[in-house]
């Protein structure tokens, strides 16, 4: 018994902690609406009128009922059906006035919820991605602000009008008759208790679907991004395949939430007409016995189905109450993630680096991953200096580069840029200082242009055709009918791959960068490519500290230095003659790429 006693507790304590987290939820989500107060006080004003006029109109109607049975002159139900015509029409401008300012409200909320999102998404660090699908982050702001945005916009208006609607309407039913009253308060306990009932049990499923479509939207996404791997491998059967079970899943999961709705608004509406079927035995009784006008009752009736309705409605504001903080508590979730790598209180903002790099004792491993990457990594790099990372692949090469932006802090050591950790340094200032052209170059499906100004947005038209020049681009571009305003399609599918390279060697020399980072941007091409994006590489080169991963001979002899990995630590450092007359591990690289 006293181990009952104690789960109960917990239970409670359980029950009351989530109550807490749901109403911080919900003043998070209404936060959203400050900015549109002048909005919302126009469509509360727009709903307290509407709905105020909507509990009119039954009592227009019980004097018309009356005057139809006991007035034979047509004259006073002339003017009941004017002022019933009035009503209606002064009731529709201020409906008008309400779904107006809600809509501007409700899309304003969700701009402003999807651009906090989104911001937030390109402020996380790198880390945060490495673990998540992209399908399922931009689910978040698809799906899931989509189910909110009811919620902060609409949901409110209901919640106003129908609150009104119920309280006068109550009110109202008093007067007219206070025993027919209690036949219609008798029933508000059991609906007010099953929608909390029904309400927890949707908002766990509805958490539970929108975990599901976000997974199916995770794998279509990559499928999609990856179409040409799927039709190389003739995958589109075991594609579609899995597409198809997570869509079962999601579907048995919504199949699940249509059941439990199923049973809820059945039970409702069954309780609400049981209440209106006695208020018509016990009215017509009192008809019948003249306590009661015929007018009376029908403005009773009326009433009834206004209260019955609202109380309806409430329930089912609260089950899509409880849909949207099951899909809020997934945005808050990223939306509290804690943007990029923290940074110092005053955070060191070098006005002019020169671009001198030196790692000291590095040791590095991946977040959530055991196997350590890098192991004691000590080297300098003089600024303007020419640095080539050689070694097997899985030696730490691009884990290494990955670490002078700082997108990964190493649990041990540290990196200086201009003799300063990079940790002191602003983040901001220190990666605006540098630039990197991958091996696989990923440009946005906008235009060259568009592409070109990613890191200088102000950049003039003239700036962008003497680095396209440089980068030995311009001829190209120039060949295309649109020129700049070429669009390049997603990931630059519609350029080769020496138009992308030389495009983003471009991007590189318009942010005239103090450090630049290179993948060897050349191994995958052709002779005649490689020769040009090789020497808009020089060009891009001079007089800037470059750190590049080797993978060809002849990059490796353009470097001043090398420094050679293998299995995470420096294993030898000097020039390719010293190397090679040394006979380690970059001699039998060199000789393997010879012999090939």
């Amino acid at each position: 018994m006293r181990r009952r006693r104690a789960l109960t507790d917990e239970d409670t304590t359980e029950r009351l902690r989530f109550d807490s987290d749901q109403m911080s939820q919900l003043r998070r989500l209404f936060g959203f609406l400050r900015r549109y107060r002048g909005w919302l006080l126009l469509a509360a004003l727009g709903v307290a009128v509407s709905a105020a006029l909507g509990l009119v109109f039954p009592r227009i109607m019980g004097t018309l009922v009356d005057t139809a049975l006991d007035d034979t002159d047509t004259a006073s139900l002339d003017t009941i059906a004017l002022v019933l015509l009035g009503v209606f029409f002064v009731q529709a401008l201020f409906n008008y006035l309400r779904i107006y300012s809600l809509a501007l409200v409700g899309e304003g909320v969700v701009a402003d919820l999807r651009r906090a999102v989104f911001d937030r998404i390109v402020r996380l660090p790198v880390p945060f991605f490495d673990g998540r699908k992209t399908g399922e982050i931009t689910s978040r702001l698809t799906s899931d602000v989509a189910v909110v945005q009811a919620t902060v916009s609409t949901s409110v208006a209901q919640a106003l009008f129908q609150g009104i609607s119920m309280i006068g309407g109550i009110a109202l039913l008093v007067l007219i008759s206070p025993l027919l009253s209690l036949a219609v308060v008798v029933f508000l306990p059991v609906v007010i208790v099953g929608g909390a009932f029904f309400g927890r049990k949707l908002r766990r499923i509805s958490t539970e679907f929108q975990d599901e479509v976000a997974k199916a939207n995770a794998y279509a996404d990559e499928s999609i991004a990856s179409i040409r791997v799927v039709k190389w491998f003739t995958a589109e059967k075991s594609a579609a395949g899995q597409y198809d079970r997570d869509i079962r899943s999601s579907y048995a999961i919504a199949i699940r939430r249509a059941r439990w709705r199923a049973v809820f608004i059945p039970f409702i509406t069954f309780v609400s007409f049981g209440t209106l079927a006695l208020v018509l035995w016990v009215g017509g009784r009192q008809v019948l016995d003249g306590s009661l006008t015929a007018g009376d009752l029908v403005t009773f009736l009326l009433y009834t189905l206004i209260v019955a309705g609202a109380i309806g409605a409430f329930t089912g504001l609260y089950s899509q109450l409880q849909e949207a903080l099951g899909a809020s508590r997934r945005i808050f979730e990223l939306l509290d993630e804690a943007p990029e790598l923290a940074e110092s209180d005053e955070p060191v903002v070098l006005a002019d680096i020169e671009g001198s790099i030196r790692f000291e004792g590095v040791d590095f491993a991946y977040p959530g991953r055991e196997v350590t990457v890098l192991r004691d990594i000590d080297f300098e790099v003089a600024p303007g200096e020419i640095v080539a990372l050689v070694g097997p692949s899985g030696a730490g090469k691009s884990t290494l580069v990955q670490l002078i932006p700082r997108f990964y802090d190493p649990p041990v050591g540290r990196i200086l840029i201009d003799d300063v950790d990079v940790r002191e340094q602003s983040i901001e200032s220190l990666r605006s200082a540098m630039a990197a052209v991958p091996q696989e170059v990923q440009l946005f499906s906008g235009t060259i242009a568009e592409n070109l100004r990613i890191g200088e947005p102000d950049a003039s038209d003239e700036e962008l055709i003497a680095a396209c020049e440089a980068a030995n681009a311009h001829d190209f571009i120039s060949g295309f009918p649109d020129g700049y305003a070429t669009v390049v399609g997603e990931r630059g599918i519609r350029l080769s791959g020496g138009q992308r390279q030389r495009v983003a060697i471009a991007r590189a020399l318009l942010a005239d960068p103090s450090i630049l980072i290179l993948d060897e941007a050349t191994s995958s091409l052709d002779a005649e490519s490689e020769a040009l994006v090789q020497a808009a590489l020089e060009r891009l080169m001079e007089g800037r500290t470059t750190v590049v991963i080797a993978h060809r001979l002849s990059t490796v002899r353009a470097a001043d230095r090398l420094i050679v990995l293998a299995e995470g630590e420096v294993v030898e450092e000097g020039t390719h003659d010293e190397l090679i007359a040394a006979n380690g591990l970059y001699a039998r690289l060199s000789e393997r790429q010879l012999t090939a």
